[in-house]
């Protein structure tokens, strides 16, 4: 590809040193030759053999000239050709690796032109793609290792009733059911998290008061609160605070976000929920207290799956997919999502753009 663009860029300047040649070679021939011939009258003297010499001698110099030119023009030419093209060579061997499944490989960028700016585009691409390929793989492990438990599980109850060592009881079917259950509610967390990321060419925004949604799902969620005798304290705006969001995968956010605060809020513990309006944003907070949780596990929370060793175990039923697929639905409505830890105590921030006051319909408010 390299030599065969190359030798397309020489033949291009080769057409352009070709015609300069003839055109002085023209110019030469037509009013220099005739010039010298108009100045060898003037003082009478004969223009013939003068004529000859000094046209011979001009196309003489002029072809060891021009065939310099060409040679020096060849030789700049390649080496400059070679070191502008070799980042497209390099591309062009790492995007068949690429095909080839190695995402790993990058694109030195050694210049700030527009080869570097492609170069600088190609190595973007390609983390991506591994991004992208590291989540799926790791998705297929996952979802490989919480379908396994289950499954041997329910493998072990029935060779036991079968071969007649576990007497069929309604405690064993009760046993069989969860784990069941489990398996379902594995199956629909990944079915969640594959809708949120598609939520981003999906979304029907629609003006969502947030405060009375957070509000009303938290009040759902008071009969496993009063369950734990978690105490609960909501801080909410007086008056309505509105965004333009979808108002099935923003109610789908605060869910995830109250059932991921009962879940891993302990036993006697407080959760605080308050939602700040500011000018140009809306911060809703969830904050718990948790047990076991270090700032080590923060910049792992919203991860696919994963769980701190303690706060976040199997033992509370989670698969580790409800903080993930918040932040998918959040980001989809250009928004962020954060953690933070003090105190042993979480706090689970989100951020959205606040709907402008003149937008905001009088049903909402």
């Amino acid at each position: 590809m390299k030599r065969y663009l190359i030798l397309k860029l020489l033949a291009v300047n080769l057409l352009v040193i070709g015609f300069v040649m003839i055109l002085v070679w023209v110019a030469i021939d037509t009013l220099a030759a005739g010039y010298f011939v108009t100045l060898m009258e003037k003082y009478n003297i004969s223009p013939k053999p003068a004529h000859a010499m000094f046209v011979d001698a001009i196309h003489r110099y002029l072809l060891w000239a021009s065939l310099a030119a060409v040679i020096l023009s060849v030789i700049l030419s390649y080496l400059m050709m070679r070191r502008v093209l070799a980042p497209l060579t390099q591309m062009n061997a790492i995007t068949r690796e690429i095909a080839a499944g190695n995402f790993a490989l990058r694109v030195p960028v050694n210049t700030e032109d527009e080869v570097g700016q492609l170069a600088r585009a190609f190595n973007q691409m390609s983390e991506s793609l591994e991004k992208i390929e590291n989540l799926r793989r790791k998705l297929m492990i996952d979802v490989a290792h919480e379908l396994r438990t289950p499954l041997t599980n329910i493998r072990g109850y029935l060779e036991a009733l079968n071969d007649g060592v576990l007497p069929p009881s309604s405690k064993t079917f009760s046993m069989l059911q969860d784990e069941t259950l489990r398996i379902v509610q594995l199956v629909e967390d990944v079915l969640q998290l594959a809708k949120a990321d598609a939520a981003h060419d999906n979304l029907k925004f629609d003006s969502v008061d947030v405060g009375e949604m957070v509000h009303d799902i938290g009040h759902s969620y008071r009969p496993a609160l009063d369950e734990k005798n978690i105490h609960v304290h909501m801080d909410m705006p007086s008056e309505p605070v509105v965004v333009s969001a979808d108002r099935n995968h923003l109610a789908r956010v605060f869910r995830n976000l109250a059932d991921n605060t009962v879940r891993y809020t302990p036993p006697g513990g407080e959760v605080l929920v308050c939602v700040e309006p500011g000018p140009e944003t809306i911060r809703i907070c969830y904050k718990n207290s948790a047990e076991g949780l270090t700032t080590k596990d923060l910049p792992y929370l919203f991860e696919r799956f994963y769980r701190g060793e303690k706060s976040r175990s199997r033992q509370h039923g989670g698969a580790g997919i409800g903080l993930a697929i918040v932040k998918e639905l959040i980001e989809a409505h250009q928004g962020k999502v954060e953690a933070e830890l003090q105190d042993d105590h979480l706090s689970i921030c989100v951020e959205l753009l606040r709907m402008s006051h003149k937008k905001t319909p009088s049903a909402a408010v």
